[in-house]
């Protein structure tokens, strides 16, 4: 039996003796939402209690900062947060080669990964697993204009939101702006280096189905979507991670406007 007819047989026949366990797509973490959950769960208890003139200090610390200032801070910070971002991920081994950011197999391919082993298929499992992390770095340096556009596009009244949000408010500012286009980008890109390996078609055929009776989400109903979203995930949470570094400490960025901006944003 050819290997595509045997690893679509196995899946197949993962599916009828349990569903649940070939279909059970829906538990796939989000990693970027946890990451912001985490994050922004500490940042809502930063005003002490009882602490009202220190929320006023930091209100006036930012109201002195001038219009200039801030517009040209946020922007300086969001250049060099997606640029480090980008950076990290957009090369060789940048996902593959990362525990931190390495994308898993889909989960129904995971679990079914033993029965493919067993089977002399584990190659297979490996050469997608290599692909589909090698297509998420190929996708990444396409983020880089639409991030810097974005940038450039940040009205004055963004600025000051992103200045004063959250610990992720410039990452969802970012993630507002280019997640539909960066999809767009990132699916040919991924295609071309997924398309070539069997395993990744058997899945398509095979999750194609699962999708049409809600029993796997949208964005898993191919490779193609599945590595897109689970890219652009870990491109959102590197770029939210270096500004809650720029944030916490923005005197060691070593730039005297990224300090005098976010350090007023502290109350510093």
């Amino acid at each position: 039996m050819k290997p595509r007819r045997l690893a679509l047989v196995t899946l197949l026949s993962l599916s009828a003796a349990a569903p649940a366990l070939a279909f059970d797509l829906g538990n796939l973490t989000n990693q970027l939402s946890g990451a912001l959950g985490a994050a922004q769960a500490p940042a809502q208890q930063t005003t002490p209690q009882g602490g009202g003139a220190a929320s006023g200090g930091v209100n006036a610390a930012v109201a002195a900062l001038s219009t200039g200032e801030v517009d040209q801070g946020l922007k300086e910070a969001l250049s060099r947060g997606a640029d480090i971002a980008v950076k990290e991920l957009g090369r060789e081994n940048g996902f593959y080669g990362n525990a931190k950011w390495r994308i898993p197999l889909p989960p129904a391919i995971e679990k079914a990964s033993g029965l493919m082993r067993m089977a002399g298929m584990g190659a297979q499992a490996d050469q997608l697993d290599l692909a589909i992390n090698r297509a998420a770095e190929a996708a990444v340096p396409e983020a880089k204009t639409l991030l810097v556009g974005a940038v450039k596009s940040m009205s004055v009244q963004d600025a000051k939101g992103i200045l004063t949000g959250g610990d992720e408010a410039a990452t969802d500012y970012f993630k507002r702006k280019t997640e539909a286009p960066l999809t767009q980008k990132f699916l040919p890109i991924v295609a071309r280096a997924t398309d070539k390996v069997g395993l990744a078609q058997t899945y398509n055929q095979f999750a194609g189905q699962a999708a049409q009776f809600g029993l796997i989400k949208a964005d898993q109903a191919s490779i193609q979507q599945y590595v897109t979203q689970q890219a652009l995930d870990r491109l959102y949470q590197a770029i939210g991670e270096q500004e809650k570094a720029i944030r916490t400490d923005p005197v060691g960025t070593g730039s005297k406007l990224l300090g005098k901006v976010f350090g007023a944003a502290l109350g510093q």
